[in-house]
């Protein structure tokens, strides 16, 4: 059974995971609109899956643990960015405020001696290492390319076999 303060902690990060998945799902209907960008557009859909993903994750675990997984209104996500490069920026700050707060989560499983969910959280620890590795990989080859229009076909054109390193 989980601990109030717990369920409350996880119902949180449920709110986060949904609202990391509007934002990609923004970013990838902006990127669609802009000309030859069409890996970058499969990133960021497949990265808004992904996060719904972690979402129902955490919506099964507070279920089954005999908790109430709360479905969370969302804020409206951004909808526009000025350049490729400051999606990015957006992506990777997103990516560490998301590992804070699963590092937070575990700090409270610990102090609470919730060793089921401690556990539990160890995956989403891992997925956030690559996750931000994954971000800062994607801004550091943007400052490479800097505005050249080649680098950036071929960035976009690398895209998803980044994604899969």
């Amino acid at each position: 059974m989980l601990i109030q303060r717990m369920q409350d902690a996880l119902n949180a990060q449920v709110l986060m995971e949904a609202q990391s998945s509007q934002a990609y799902l923004a970013m990838g209907s902006w990127a669609e609109i802009q000309p030859g960008l069409k890996g970058v557009t499969q990133f960021f859909f497949r990265h808004s899956e992904e996060e719904r993903m972690h979402m129902l994750k955490l919506i099964h675990y507070i279920n089954e643990r005999g908790g109430f997984a709360v479905v969370p209104a969302l804020e409206k996500p951004v909808l526009t960015f000025v350049s490729l490069k400051s999606a990015f920026d957006q992506l990777y700050k997103h990516e560490v405020k998301v590992s804070e707060s699963i590092n937070n989560l575990v700090e409270i499983a610990r102090e609470l001696k919730d060793y089921a969910t401690d556990h539990f959280l160890q995956w989403y620890v891992l997925e956030q290492m690559e996750e931000e590795k994954l971000a800062r990989d994607c801004n550091d080859k943007l400052e490479l390319i800097g505005d050249d229009k080649s680098g950036l076909y071929l960035f976009d054109r690398d895209i998803m076999t980044l994604d899969q390193s």
